[in-house]
């Protein structure tokens, strides 16, 4: 797969200051991870860019491969190619397709934040993704919590022994696409500065993980076991992230969660969130039967 002096090939650990430095100096880049995340994104999922020369011109990155569920974890261009941003696009997401697909994945998956002004909506749409689910944008402005939530429960860090029962949380609680598996939850325990479990009898009944970025806070992920809904666990487990995004200082938290999702607004809601204008978005493509990459 080479122009002349291009060629694409796969991205690894050893890639990490071409594709930090395709991030710092390039307005033309998308991005679902965190600075510390990407180490591991590229250490762990498929990846690749196409170069000229030794020179990255663009990267596209995967996250959370968890059969049969891939998602579009970056996708980056230069300046000085960003004319020509959408030919790289063809030619990255043609070579990365069957690495995905050796992991199993057959669907997948890309999230934007604003169905409106993304500028990658419409070029993946043109390419076989099909929108699958809208979403709604939360915010929070301060800190205050209508409740402290139950008491009874002990909220203590995570540790890997938890990750079997925090997968069972995800099968029962979320569909294939939302899922995290056990390396994920290793992936998010080492990246994210506050990942919680929460306890009851010693019994694991929910978990909490935020990030931090730039003086922004990301409530990620709220789960409580199904069988202890209504004991006031996800408020529990949502005044300790919002004691710890008020530790951090942070100027906003923000969210996003699924648009038929009630239980999560009224929770939201109840702590003060307000729904922001925008509405975020999922497109999904089904993965078609190729050849390797050569």
């Amino acid at each position: 797969m080479q122009t002349g002096s291009q060629h694409v090939r796969p991205l690894t650990s050893c890639d990490l200051t071409h594709v930090q430095k395709l991030l710092l100096f390039s307005d033309y880049v998308y991005q679902r991870f965190t600075a510390p995340e990407l180490p591991l994104l590229l250490e762990h999922y498929p990846a690749c860019g196409l170069f000229h020369d030794e020179q990255l011109e663009s990267f596209l990155l995967s996250q959370a491969v968890n059969p049969p569920v891939a998602w579009i974890g970056g996708f980056g261009v230069s300046w000085s190619e960003h004319r020509r941003a959408f030919e790289h696009l063809d030619r990255l997401l043609a070579y990365l397709q069957p690495s995905l697909q050796a992991r199993g994945a057959t669907q997948l998956y890309y999230s934007g934040n604003d169905l409106e002004q993304d500028w990658l909506r419409t070029p993946l749409l043109r390419r076989g993704f099909e929108l699958h689910a809208l979403l709604y944008a939360y915010d929070k402005f301060d800190y205050r919590v209508p409740t402290a939530g139950n008491q009874e429960i002990t909220v203590r860090s995570v540790r890997s022994s938890d990750f079997e029962a925090l997968c069972e949380i995800e099968r029962l609680c979320f569909a294939p696409l939302w899922r995290y598996n056990a390396p994920a939850f290793a992936d998010i325990a080492a990246t994210h500065p506050y990942f919680v479990v929460a306890e009851l009898a010693g019994q694991i009944v929910g978990y909490q993980f935020n990030a931090v970025d730039e003086g922004y806070g990301y409530l990620i992920r709220i789960a409580v076991h199904p069988a202890f809904n209504g004991q006031g666990i996800g408020a529990r487990l949502m005044a300790e992230a919002i004691s710890f995004f008020a530790g951090a200082r942070v100027r906003r938290i923000m969210l996003n969660t699924q648009e038929d999702n009630q239980r999560a607004h009224r929770l939201y809601e109840w702590f003060g969130f307000v729904r922001m204008p925008q509405r975020g978005f999922i497109l999904r493509k089904e993965l078609s039967a190729v050849s390797p990459p050569s």
